[in-house]
């Protein structure tokens, strides 16, 4: 079977024979058209997944700041627990991964300003809230969203 078809028909022994090859320098016989396009979308995947940390992330930091004496006000009893808890996940989450890959740390503020507008829009439908009600450009700072400590304060 040429790499290629093997590439198309098993993916998992394709990756293996790639291994294989490397480590025995055999760089000739490598599938590179198809290593090149995986090793692309690794780095496509870290950026998404740092993005769609920060979308949630900012979300619920909104939803905290514009929502919750809102609602704390209407049920006495409500703390938004949840809400701190997807916070501390999230933040958790982005920690980990620029662990993983620090190179991620110089596009933080690039995928806070493309998450931000998605953030809003996933505020807006959970909130109800007008989406005139939160600001246009992100008002957390890269430190604020990265802090444990940091949580904004209501908006009335």
């Amino acid at each position: 079977m040429s790499k290629p078809e093997l590439y198309h028909q098993d993916f998992d022994a394709w990756i293996h024979d790639q291994i294989s090859l490397l480590k025995a320098g055999k760089m000739d016989a490598l599938d590179t058209r198809h290593l090149i396009e995986e090793l692309e979308d690794m780095g496509k995947n870290n950026r998404r997944e740092l993005s769609s940390h920060l979308k949630i992330l900012i979300a619920h930091l909104l939803k905290w700041q514009f929502q919750l004496a809102a609602l704390s006000d209407k049920w006495e009893s409500y703390e938004g627990k949840s809400w701190r808890l997807t916070i501390i996940e999230q933040r958790s989450q982005i920690v980990d991964l620029l662990e993983d890959v620090p190179s991620l740390k110089r596009e933080l503020e690039s995928t806070v300003e493309k998450s931000y507008p998605k953030a809003v829009l996933f505020a807006v439908k959970e909130t109800r809230l007008a989406k005139t009600t939160f600001p246009e450009t992100c008002p957390y700072t890269i430190q604020q969203l990265l802090d444990d400590e940091f949580f904004p304060e209501a908006e009335f």
